[in-house]
Order: structure tokens, then sequence, then C-alpha cells
């Protein structure tokens, strides 16, 4: 079995469906992360959930 590290974010529901995707691509060319599962709320904004393998040290962070 292969261990995850997760990190949830909020996408406001103002922000477009084209941003969204480069935010998400940007944090998956750099970061390692990939698209594990959206949630979508009533008010258009979206809870994305991202994973990527866990590798101590070698990829960087691009929470702010």
């Amino acid at each position: 079995m292969t261990d995850f590290e997760y990190q949830g974010l909020r996408i406001d529901a103002n922000t477009t469906r084209s941003a969204a995707a480069t935010m998400l691509s940007l944090r998956a060319e750099f970061a390692g992360w990939e698209l594990d599962r959206v949630l979508r709320f009533e008010d258009g904004s979206r809870q994305v959930w991202m994973r990527r393998r866990r590798s101590p040290g070698l990829l960087p962070d691009l929470t702010p």
C-alpha cells in the first residue's frame, strides 16, 4: 500500500473554472500534487482535495 499525504483547498465561488484549473495545474506540475476529489457547494464554491505520494523533503509546498 502506498502512503499519500493530502491537502485540502477551498476555491471561492467567484473564481472562474479556468483560473481554478490553472491553479491546480501549477500545484500538480511544480509540487507533485494530483487531484483526488472535488466537492461543489450550492453557493458555487468548491472544496478540493489534492494528494501526492509521501517523499521526505523532495517536493516543495506552494501553500501561501
